[in-house]
């Protein structure tokens, strides 16, 4: 059985490895959603799929979800996290960058108690708080994944995610032309 995590293994994981990654990656999951057209919301390449725009609201949602949960202690399921006024693309996209921030400032002033603190999630399992943010982050790559592949099929433009993207690519070489 492993040891218990401490206070300072917990502040270092934050500090030295998790805050770069959580916001370079923020900067990306902001561009998928600022991606997905507005006329085709609906948009889902079977009929067992979540639509554009269910998996850029579950994406922005889920994202400040578990950095939330490192912050409160306490994973929230309340579904309606993000405002019902806020509908199209470029609103979630907004909504997302805003509350992220927030959350991302809150972060840089949590204590390693509140990172070592045990947190339930949804009774499956208890982990450190602190580990919650690579969990989070790997369900948000997971989704942003499906909803950048969504981007090509509905028209859209799928921008660079890890190196320069095919779409950015043909863009540099237009303007290089």
């Amino acid at each position: 059985m492993a040891e218990a995590m401490t206070a300072d293994q917990a502040m270092f994981l934050l500090q030295n490895i998790y805050m770069g990654h959580l916001k370079t990656e923020s900067r990306t999951t902001k561009k998928i959603l600022e991606g997905v057209p507005a006329n085709k919301i609906d948009y889902k390449p079977d009929p067992a799929s979540r639509s554009a725009i269910e998996l850029a609201r579950h994406i922005a949602a889920a994202d400040n979800r578990f950095v939330e949960t490192v912050i409160n202690g306490v994973f929230d399921t309340n579904p309606a996290m993000i405002p019902e006024n806020v509908k199209t693309p470029a609103e979630i996209a907004s909504w997302y960058e805003e509350r992220y921030a927030k959350n991302f400032e809150a972060l840089t002033k949590v204590t390693g108690e509140q990172l070592v603190k045990i947190v339930d999630f949804r009774g499956m399992m208890q982990r450190p708080a602190v580990t919650f943010l690579m969990m989070g982050l790997h369900h948000t790559i997971h989704h942003r994944g499906q909803l950048s592949s969504y981007l090509r099929c509905m028209g859209a433009k799928v921008p660079s995610i890890y190196g320069e993207s095919y779409d950015d690519a043909q863009a540099r070489k237009a303007v290089q032309a």
